[in-house]
């Protein structure tokens, strides 16, 4: 019997998949100690940069290359290139090695090691699962996960958590059909506080998340 793409689609990305998301913070940790997120609409803000204008579009663009047969170590070596701080490359390489090690073992997929949305992308291939709902999906997923950090640090409310993600909703679905016919040129982007956040986190005095 042929599990249903979508299933597997909404397994990969769920929060209990076991790629520890729930460790990083992409950054918002830092902004919180510097009172740049106090409440829900700050984060909404903050999150559609991210998106946009951050690394929610790199690795958009990445997963799907990855998932249309770009070469793997042209792409490895720009997403690393794209992490601005060490934090952000642990984050994604440490996410994508659990994320592959759990693919190899449930699924038994031939896949390497590799920042996190190129073993995505590559699953997607593998599996031959919807590259479109694959990339909705991961974007929603990065979202929520920066929103439950958020929830957390600032702090907010369960619901401010779902209304951020809902009004985000709209936002993925764009990106991830602009990424899907994007090109390597289309990568860029400009974010320079949460890049700096990200630097100045490994400095803090007391976190809680790794990045």
């Amino acid at each position: 019997m042929t599990t249903d793409p979508h299933l597997t689609l909404h397994q990969l990305f769920s929060p209990a998949f076991p790629v520890g998301a729930f460790a990083y913070s992409h950054g918002a940790e830092a902004a919180v100690q510097a009172g740049m997120l106090q409440d829900a609409a700050g984060v909404e803000t903050w999150l559609r940069d991210v998106l946009e204008h951050g690394s929610g579009w790199s690795d958009a663009v990445l997963l799907a290359q990855a998932a249309q047969g770009g070469d793997l170590a042209e792409l490895a070596a720009l997403a690393r290139a794209l992490t601005p701080s060490a934090e952000r490359r642990l984050e994604t390489e440490k996410q994508g090695a659990a994320f592959a090690a759990t693919l190899r073992d449930v699924w038994g997929a031939n896949l390497p090691d590799m920042a996190y949305p190129l073993v995505c992308g590559r699953a997607v291939a593998l599996l031959d699962l919807p590259l479109a709902d694959a990339l909705r999906l991961y974007l929603q997923a990065f979202a929520a996960n920066i929103t439950a950090a958020c929830v957390r640090l600032v702090p907010l409310g369960q619901t401010d958590g779902q209304r951020i993600t809902h009004a985000l909703a709209p936002l993925c679905v764009d990106l991830a059909g602009r990424a899907q016919r994007a090109g390597l040129d289309d990568i860029g982007g400009f974010t320079p506080m949460v890049d700096i956040m990200g630097q100045r986190h490994g400095a803090l005095y007391s976190r809680i998340f790794r990045s």
